[in-house]
């Protein structure tokens, strides 16, 4: 294929997306720093995110941003939601007409609630808008693991582009028309994973993660449906494999702030000693908004949010939910 893809944000997530790129068609990877630029081309690694791995040989990486966009003919956003539009306004000088873009960010941007296929239609008009997500650890790809995704976009045509370029022996890339589900989804399992990791902080069993993870993905389904999203989508990797992998894993950064508020530290104190973004932090936020412009009981969001952002601690929010529960409200409607 003679495809150049450009990959803009050179996190964990970022990283790992131009490395499998790279595998397949010519990909440069845009990163803030220049030092961090000459490590990737020189020694092939990243070690600020990615610490003891090493990155496809053809993969190209600058801290210029027109050379990294202006070639591309597929762009790919792997920065966080809340600097996602400022980055997507910055590629937009210099990105041709027509090209996709697909956005990797599992997040809502404050204040306007929009998905990040929303801010890319908005900034970038006429342009197809795309979005990959599933359980997806960066680490564990770049290990050789198996792993499985799903290409989202309502133009099947450009779907299947993508799928191409993406698509490999132990990287399984699967398509979807149901953007909305497959966002939402992405973007709701940070919040329960931060409940999920705050059972494991506060030292409780697998029968209270399980019940966490389940009831937190009938939430899930419920806002998502609410918004438009298709139940089916909430039931494949998008949703029940990108919550699972997200609750379960030591790698996740939400879990580990639910984790760590778990053992009794603050919000702040956890967020202070990340060097990446847990976006479902400020989802949580957000999430809250749109329960109630849409009429929806997310009591496990709630509860997140109360900690996040409202100084609740761990074991307050668990004690409300024994407490919603001991009511009927959060069992009630046991409809997933």
């Amino acid at each position: 294929m003679r495809i150049r893809v450009a990959v803009v944000g050179g996190g964990s997530w970022g990283s790992t997306v131009a490395h499998l790129a790279a595998q397949q068609v010519p990909t440069t990877l845009w990163v803030r720093r220049p030092d961090q630029a000459e490590e990737i081309n020189t020694h092939g690694t990243n070690e600020r995110y990615l610490p003891g791995y090493r990155l496809c040989e053809d993969l190209r990486a600058t801290s210029d941003l027109a050379d990294a966009v202006s070639h591309a003919d597929v762009l790919v956003m792997g920065v966080p939601s809340q600097g996602f539009r400022a980055a997507l306004e910055a590629c937009a000088d210099h990105v041709r007409a027509w090209v996709p873009v697909m956005s990797l960010t599992k997040g809502l941007e404050q204040g306007t609630r929009l998905r990040m296929t929303q801010i890319i239609n908005e900034v970038l008009p006429g342009h197809p808008a795309a979005v990959l997500t599933g359980p997806n650890l960066a680490k564990e790809i770049l290990a050789g693991d198996a792993a499985a995704s799903v290409v989202a976009t309502p133009d099947q045509v450009v779907a299947q582009h993508l799928q191409r370029i993406f698509h490999q022996n132990l990287f399984r890339v699967y398509v979807n028309p149901d953007v909305v589900g497959c966002e939402v989804a992405g973007a709701l399992k940070n919040v329960v994973a931060i409940a999920a990791g705050m059972a494991d902080g506060l030292g409780a069993g697998d029968n209270t993660k399980a019940a966490v993870i389940t009831r937190g993905l009938a939430e899930l389904c419920r806002l998502g449906e609410a918004m438009g999203g298709k139940f089916a989508t909430f039931s494949g990797l998008a949703g029940m494999g990108d919550l699972i992998a997200t609750c379960m894993s030591p790698q996740s950064r939400n879990r580990h702030v639910g984790e760590q508020l778990g053992r009794g530290r603050t919000i702040e104190e956890v967020i202070a000693d990340m060097d990446m973004v847990a976006e479902g932090v400020k989802t949580s936020r957000v999430v809250m908004e749109l329960a109630d412009e849409y009429g929806v009981e997310m009591p496990i969001a709630s509860e997140v949010f109360s900690v996040c952002h409202e100084g609740a601690t761990a074991e307050e929010a668990y004690r409300g939910l024994i407490r919603r529960q001991a009511g009927g409200v959060e069992f009630s409607a046991l409809s997933y």
